[in-house]
């Protein structure tokens, strides 16, 4: 274990000068979560939820993604005590790292178990290295996965898998999980590939692409028909952005693809 702080949260200017953000996790040697993690992580997220960046990437350093949780944070807990721990993880990491107005990355580069992959399943976009694992292991203590990883796993992958996936514990590889639909893609350098990633999107339509989030978010929570009910308003509201109107003229002036984007 180390004293230094369990996360390092990094500000970054993309080549076409797009503010992104990077989340690493570098808690060895296991990058274990316990108790200061989370809290660093809770202090992370709040940061970012108060000042958005364009793109932000959360990835790991070491050997491991994710060994999973200290379990010491389960030790003697009673029952109000034990959903007051999923009620402030949910409060404080899962639903402000969805509600961000910007895309979310998740790398994993390699075995990636419980907390970790939960809140890489909060994640938009999930990349993975070829031997990466991914793992919802709580039935080892009598548990079940507590900070979301069931449920978002059975919106990508179908409810019999997230069922197969949580109650046998088992490993699951990246190949698997793309085939599943719940990794996006593979990459050997999944590093690289994330950084390349990071930069596209920063360099986006920051607004267009909070919408997204805020339509699919819609989608979630009440199916297609209220998709479609809040659609016209979040949709109508891009005609006011400088990106929007000055992708138009672009396009009239010199066709597709030559825009660019300042998130306003």
């Amino acid at each position: 274990m180390t004293d230094a702080k369990p996360t390092r949260l990094e500000r970054i200017e993309t080549a076409g000068g797009a503010q992104a953000a990077i989340l690493t996790i570098a808690h060895p040697p296991l990058n274990l979560f316990d108790k200061v993690l989370f809290e660093a992580l809770t202090a992370d997220i709040a940061e970012l939820t108060a000042n958005p960046p364009r793109a932000l990437l959360l990835r790991a350093e070491g050997k491991l993604v994710s060994g999973g949780v200290d379990v010491h944070v389960f030790d003697g807990l009673s029952i109000e005590q034990g959903a007051q721990l999923w009620e402030s993880l949910f409060e404080k990491i899962i639903q402000p790292l969805e509600a961000l107005p910007c895309p979310v990355i998740f790398s994993a580069h390699s075995l990636t178990l419980t907390a970790a992959f939960e809140i890489a399943l909060a994640c938009d976009i999930i990349l993975a290295a070829p031997k990466a694992k991914f793992g919802l292991v709580e039935t080892v203590v009598g548990l079940t996965p507590s900070m979301g990883g069931p449920q978002r796993l059975a919106e990508r992958a179908g409810s019999g898998r997230a069922r197969e996936f949580v109650m046998t514990g088992d490993l699951y590889d990246a190949p698997t999980m793309a085939e599943w639909g719940v990794v996006n893609a593979i990459h050997e350098d999944v590093d690289t590939a994330a950084g390349v990633l990071l930069a596209r999107l920063a360099e986006g339509p920051t607004k267009a692409h909070a919408a997204t989030k805020e339509i699919i978010g819609a989608w979630r929570s009440g199916g297609v028909a209220h998709a479609d009910s809040v659609t016209p308003e979040v949709s109508g509201k891009l005609f006011a952005t400088e990106d929007l109107q000055g992708a138009v003229r672009s396009f009239l002036a010199v066709g597709p693809g030559k825009a660019t984007y300042t998130g306003r």
